[in-house]
């Protein structure tokens, strides 16, 4: 008996359910700290910083090595943050970039707050 799909098939569903989870960072910035789903604080020197950040034109542009799109409504966020003004509140470090490819991790231990 054939299987009704063929292995193939079955990687590139995969691949694509994957990719669409991968690349999903369109971020809403709360007023609030308790409705953000995690907390950031922007440090001055790129060094101090947990992770990199870009900010794309582009909603589609997007992944979690730090090239985030900042949408207008909460409903449309994959993630939602609180910028704090203390780097103590924050969950995770974050340095504006000006170029797409300097975006990442510099701390991969703080990624789970993204995922």
């Amino acid at each position: 008996m054939k299987p009704k799909y063929s292995p193939f098939a079955f990687v590139v569903i995969i691949l694509l359910l994957s990719h669409t989870l991968a690349t999903a960072q369109k971020i809403y910035s709360c007023n609030n700290r308790y409705d953000a789903d995690f907390k950031v604080y922007v440090v001055s020197n790129r060094y101090d910083a947990d992770l990199l950040v870009f900010k794309v034109d582009n909603r589609y542009d997007t992944d979690t090595d730090g090239r985030w799109f900042f949408v207008e409504n909460r409903y449309d966020a994959d993630k939602k943050i609180w910028f704090a003004e203390n780097r103590y509140d924050a969950d995770v470090l974050i340095y504006f970039v000006n170029n797409r490819y300097d975006a990442g991790w510099r701390n991969k231990n703080k990624m789970h707050h993204i995922f």
